[in-house]
């Protein structure tokens, strides 16, 4: 069974930078295209980022240039670097993979604001 445990949010000002980490278990890990998702106030959970297995990226608009997908695969976890954040980058932020299924984890809160 897939498990994912997200942290790293919190609340920063605009301009800002934050590192998310993602702890995968449950999957094999380095054949994995994972991605990371959100969902903003009185929204649905939109697609951030992808990085497959064989490290291509694919990033939305909103974010390309200043967010940055990695993967470490000896710790089973995905990282998302933002730079530059701003307030409509305030959301929660949850991990998967590129198709998941029923289960997700909790996510972390990322305020932007001053």
């Amino acid at each position: 069974q897939v498990q994912l445990v997200e942290s790293g949010g919190g609340l920063v000002q605009p301009g800002g930078s934050l590192r998310l980490s993602c702890a995968a278990s449950g999957i094999i890990f380095s054949i994995t295209n994972m991605a990371w998702y959100r969902r903003a106030p009185g929204k649905e959970r939109e697609l951030v980022t992808i990085q497959t297995a064989t490290y291509n990226t694919y990033y939305a608009d909103s974010v390309k240039g200043r967010f940055t997908i990695s993967r470490d695969n000896a710790k089973n976890t995905v990282y998302l670097n933002m730079n530059s954040l701003k307030p409509e980058d305030t959301a929660i932020y949850y991990c998967n993979t590129d198709r998941p299924g029923g289960t997700w984890g909790q996510g972390t809160q990322v305020t932007v604001s001053s």
